[in-house]
């Protein structure tokens, strides 16, 4: 496809989504098994509005007498097709696989089995996942196949359908060959989703580098958190921040849920989801930049972290020698030790932990307690960096036993 985006100052090619590659997969299936002609190529009308022009492969018909057939010949029950998945220059790791559908026609009993008001019986076969915890897009024990590509599915044949004036029920069933070996190295694990990997996509695009999926993975872990029944939640952004909890302030991390660089997506999905205590332990590479109300704290939304600390120190009385020689430094660790040998590092944290405080309780409402603890790893500087006032009573909740 010839759709691009300019991510960090080159030009990127997007690619589709495994639900682009099912939808468009059961849509010539579909076609075949009612027009009886092999389809090698269609069109596809994404979400986001993109055309996409998909390739058809390994085509194979299944015969009424159950044995396999040309694509060309005899009376079929289903008809089996593939969409080989393209992610663009997204470093997606499902890019090449084939997205298969098998669609057939089906009877009032399967009818049952669709969603109200529809005629499409949409499963999940060989290498689709299965959903085994509550929280998630689709509810437990159903394909791993979210809202988006079912309605993409389901829109798609039953325009078939109509095309050529069958009013009968259609079961659809998507499976993806190396799904089972894909899976451990996708985030299906930890959210439950066993056997295979996910059938996904909000827009039946694939955006070069997004953070989109990671953002979205993060919600659905938060969802499934409050689907137990949880009011309190535990956020790092990443290793840095369990290792630091688990190994230094000995707390459990068994629950507690990574959010890469977004911090204000993870605390606003949070309270959305009715949270009313949020814990945060978090590197002061990463947390530094709350000190300017910056939330999402990836180097592409802008850095700020000597200039935050610059101001922290200023605030805190530091003269201009040494702020000068906080400028430049690569590291949050290498502007503390500048600080430190000043005399200065403490007060320039306590401010610097008071403008944390602020941007944090911002994010939230009256009756939602946010806390949090910024550190280094540097035990000569301390460990612990600066905390919120109520950080080591929450933290409590997560000590082990």
């Amino acid at each position: 496809m010839e759709l691009t985006r300019y991510v960090n100052g080159k030009v990127m090619r997007c690619g589709y989504t495994t639900g682009s590659c099912a939808t468009g997969a059961a849509k010539a299936a579909a076609m075949m098994l009612l027009g009886g002609q092999t389809v090698e190529k269609v069109d596809l009308m994404t979400p986001a509005g993109e055309l996409l022009h998909l390739d058809i492969l390994d085509i194979s018909r299944k015969p009424e007498d159950g044995e396999q057939a040309t694509a060309d010949k005899g009376e079929t029950a289903s008809v089996t097709c593939a969409v080989r998945k393209d992610s663009g220059d997204d470093p997606d790791i499902t890019n090449g696989s084939l997205i298969y559908a098998t669609v057939s026609l089906c009877g009032e009993e399967e009818l049952s089995k669709a969603e109200p008001g529809s005629k499409v019986v949409i499963d999940g076969g060989f290498g689709v996942g299965r959903v085994t915890k509550p929280g998630l897009d689709q509810p437990v024990g159903n394909a791993a196949i979210n809202s988006t590509p079912r309605r993409m599915i389901k829109e798609n044949v039953s325009e078939v359908c109509r095309q050529y004036g069958y009013d009968g029920g259609m079961k659809v069933i998507v499976s993806i060959p190396n799904g089972e070996k894909l899976a451990p190295r996708t985030f299906n694990p930890r959210l439950g989703i066993v056997g295979g990997i996910s059938v996904v996509g909000t827009t039946g695009i694939v955006e070069p580098m997004s953070n989109q999926a990671l953002v979205d993975t993060t919600k659905v872990e938060i969802r499934q958190l409050a689907a137990k029944g949880r009011t309190d939640i535990f956020l790092v952004p990443g290793n840095y921040g369990r290792d630091f909890a688990r190994d230094v302030l000995k707390l459990d991390v068994s629950e507690c849920i990574a959010m890469s660089n977004f911090i204000g997506d993870a605390i606003n999905s949070a309270v959305e989801c009715g949270f009313k205590r949020i814990f945060m332990v978090g590197h002061i590479g990463k947390m530094v930049k709350l000190g300017i109300g910056q939330t999402f704290t990836h180097s592409s939304g802008g850095d700020g972290r000597m200039e935050t600390l610059l101001a922290c120190a200023l605030e805190a009385g530091a003269d201009l020698e040494t702020l000068k020689h906080v400028l430049p430094c690569a590291t949050t660790d290498a502007a503390l030790d500048v600080l430190k040998a000043a005399g200065k590092m403490d007060e320039t944290l306590k401010i610097l932990g008071k403008r944390i405080e602020a941007t944090l309780l911002r994010k939230v409402p009256d009756d939602v307690q946010i806390e949090y603890i910024c550190f280094t790893n540097r035990e000569d500087l301390g460990g612990v960096l600066c905390a919120s006032p109520g950080a080591a009573e929450l933290s409590k909740l997560w000590k082990k036993e």
